[in-house]
């Protein structure tokens, strides 16, 4: 793609390669088409990009990025009325929204989705939404929900034909199986994983394979597990490898090897605490407490809050709505949408109404 000048072929290559997480090589390209479209160039080709740059800053662990990617493509889908081509882009915004624990934004994207999929019998679009509720799901520990939508898009012990999104829910359907006691399903997929060589496919399918394999054995597989956290580059997927260390961490733990537990469980932690994948660090955190370290709590209160966070809570506090903040910021509506959750645990509220005396209160605390 170096020399490649067509951005609808750069965008097909990019969506040929994404299931098999190779669009970081495609980064160059990708936002040459983006940039052709700013300057008047195809704009549907540059959204596209946009979604396809955001897909893969989601999956390496760089989300303020993919935050941002995907909502300049979604201004773009309203500004020029491509609605259509919404939808990828919502996945990965929905995706950031149920890792970070925005239950309602995720939740209603995926009702949206599948509102939108089920009459005219799109099935991506519903695979997306199950990949949501599935993602959600086992950020709250309900891994029943978490098993069922992972299911509905490939079933246990089966990688689908023509279900490509199967590969990027492998890690949760095993994930949730295990916990709820599926472990003849749990192994069928991972059996199916090795039948097919999935982990040849790429390094990050090979990192989750390996963790899947581990958890199960009739007896947990700590080789696998150490394979797998080993792996050469496994840091380019830090949520991936985070969730593997925060299952590895729990496993010691329980076997009593409380110091290599420790080591696995801080990692995990410091991760999801950098990504902001609340429920995440809760549960790390939680694990940590059980080896008996003792874990600091989040800084709150004003102090907490970064310099366009205050900002945007003066703003909303003031009586303003998201799209005037967003205009009189240069943001998107949906992100000033994402700090204002991130707000609200950090002053003790639960809504927007609470902004205006949370906001005094701190100010002049007499």
């Amino acid at each position: 793609l170096r020399h490649q000048v067509s951005p609808a072929r750069i965008v097909r290559t990019g969506v040929a390669v994404a299931y098999l997480d190779r669009l970081s090589h495609c980064r160059e390209p990708l936002q040459r088409a983006v940039r052709h479209g700013r300057e008047g160039g195809a704009i549907t080709s540059a959204i596209e990009a946009l979604f396809l740059l955001a897909q893969d800053a989601f999956h390496t662990g760089r989300w303020k990025e993919a935050q941002s990617l995907a909502d300049e493509g979604l201004h773009l889908c309203d500004t020029h009325g491509y609605h259509l081509l919404t939808w990828p882009g919502r996945l990965t915004a929905a995706l950031l929204a149920a890792a970070r624990g925005d239950a309602r934004t995720a939740i209603t994207t995926a009702r949206d989705m599948d509102t939108w999929a089920a009459p005219r019998r799109a099935g991506i679009v519903t695979a997306y939404a199950s990949h949501i509720r599935a993602l959600n799901a086992l950020g709250q520990a309900d891994y029943d929900t978490a098993f069922h939508n992972a299911a509905s898009i490939s079933p246990p012990g089966t990688l689908a034909p023509y279900a490509p999104h199967a590969l990027w829910v492998f890690h949760d359907l095993v994930e949730a199986a295990v916990h709820t006691g599926r472990r003849t399903e749990a192994a069928a997929h991972a059996a199916a994983a090795h039948e097919i060589r999935l982990d040849r496919l790429s390094p990050r399918l090979r990192l989750v394979v390996l963790a899947c394999t581990a958890i199960t054995q009739p007896q947990t597989d700590t080789t696998a597990f150490q394979q797998a956290i080993a792996e050469p580059g496994n840091d380019r997927w830090p949520f991936d490898l985070a969730r593997i260390r925060l299952t590895y961490g729990a496993h010691l733990r329980r076997t009593k090897h409380t110091t290599d537990a420790r080591r696995h469980l801080t990692s995990a932690a410091e991760t999801f605490h950098r990504l902001g994948a609340t429920p995440w660090a809760a549960r790390a955190d939680g694990e940590l407490r059980a080896t008996g370290l003792t874990v600091a709590t989040t800084t709150t209160g004003l102090a907490s809050l970064t310099p366009q966070q205050r900002q945007i809570a003066l703003l909303a506090a003031a009586g303003h709505t998201n799209k005037e903040i967003a205009e009189r910021l240069f943001l998107s509506p949906r992100t000033v949408s994402t700090h204002l959750y991130q707000v609200f645990p950090k002053l003790g509220i639960t809504s927007r109404a609470a902004l205006r005396d949370a906001l005094a209160e701190m100010a002049d605390p007499e």
